[in-house]
């Protein structure tokens, strides 16, 4: 009976950490996701990519110290962004209705995702952990041709800023 027990737990274990993708790396091609946004609207990266550079971030929860600096950083930056065709998508486990009062406590300017059922998080391969509904923060830069520009996976915020700021600006200019 013990052994049994092992191994269905082990396959559970297996089974969970099988679930998301690996992460993506400079150069693969975006995975094509959709979700809802803030205000329950189906968002497809499919409508965005190559019409705009996606700087698609992951966080782990609305409204904590390090997701709202970095979300009032993106926030601050979205004039310099815009004029350089980026549009910011950010990710987490969050509900539209956690989104909407985080928006509206900081004044943001730009899309959140409400991944409730973590496809979208799985999808890049940034679950924190089998099992656990958080997202670690990760941030891509996709290129006007589908393809990961650029790679941001660190837990602090103002490196993500940082390391995405210097990446838009070698992206080739229109």
């Amino acid at each position: 009976m013990k052994t049994l027990t092992l191994v269905s737990t082990l396959a559970a274990v297996l089974a969970a950490f099988t679930l998301s993708a690996a992460t993506p790396k400079v150069g693969d091609a975006a995975p094509a996701v959709e979700g809802k946004d803030q205000d329950g609207k189906i968002w497809k990266s499919a409508d965005h990519i190559g019409k705009h550079v996606v700087l698609f971030y992951f966080y782990p929860k609305d409204d904590t110290p390090g997701c709202t600096t970095q979300a009032c950083g993106l926030r601050d930056r979205m004039g310099d962004l815009k004029k350089d065709n980026v549009a910011v998508v950010g990710v987490s486990f969050d509900s539209s209705e956690s989104h909407q009062k985080f928006i509206a406590k900081h004044n943001l300017n730009f899309t959140l995702l409400a991944d409730t059922d973590g496809k979208i998080t799985d999808a890049y391969g940034v679950r924190r952990e089998a099992g656990k509904n958080m997202a670690r923060r990760a941030s891509f830069l996709i290129g006007l041709d589908g393809k990961i520009a650029h790679v941001t996976d660190t837990p602090s915020a103002a490196t993500h800023l940082s390391e995405m700021k210097e990446a838009v600006a070698k992206l080739p200019k229109k």
